[in-house]
């Protein structure tokens, strides 16, 4: 990708409770690295990735999604009809993994690892709103202002973002 709304990658993983688990589905921006959506559910059901996807509208709406590819694995939330007719409703492309090769869908799986290594293995939550308030300040609070990538110049993914928008409206005035 070369801008922002180009490429969002997407992904589901559990995370232990000390008695049972809970599902995240996140929404990354492939060039920022920014997560823009996310949702943790007691369920991994159709409305986990569309309450996600529903977030990542909500905060990318004003960027518009005339160019933009939505990827997935294969997995069942991605490919039901809700979630299909709800990217198409917004002119979003989709694209879907192909069958067995995890390498088509990296960044979420590298977003994902980063998440449970710096968070959830550092903790036992024991209740749901415990996992999701964590899980919570570790996307808005760490990842995405504080924590460095080098893919983007070492910044952090908000402080890229607004460095880009900044030269992008600098550049059309």
């Amino acid at each position: 990708p070369t801008k922002l709304n180009q490429i969002w990658v997407s992904d589901i993983k559990y995370v232990f409770l000390l008695k049972g688990f809970v599902y995240l589905a996140v929404i990354l921006d492939m060039f920022s690295r920014k997560c823009i959506g996310w949702c943790l559910s007691r369920n991994i059901d159709t409305q986990l990735t569309l309450n996600a996807f529903a977030m990542a509208v909500e905060n990318r709406k004003h960027l518009g999604f005339s160019e933009l590819i939505h990827h997935s694995d294969r997995g069942v939330q991605y490919a039901s009809t809700a979630y299909v007719e709800m990217l198409s409703k917004h002119g979003i492309k989709i694209s879907m993994s192909g069958k067995g090769n995890a390498y088509d869908n990296a960044f979420a799986e590298s977003f994902m690892k980063t998440l449970k290594v710096e968070e959830v293995y550092m903790n036992e939550y024991e209740t749901f709103e415990e996992a999701y308030k964590n899980i919570e300040q570790f996307i808005d609070e760490v990842y995405n202002k504080k924590r460095l990538h080098s893919g983007i110049g070492y910044l952090p993914p908000e402080e890229f973002e607004k460095e880009v928008l900044n030269i992008s409206s600098t550049c059309h005035s």
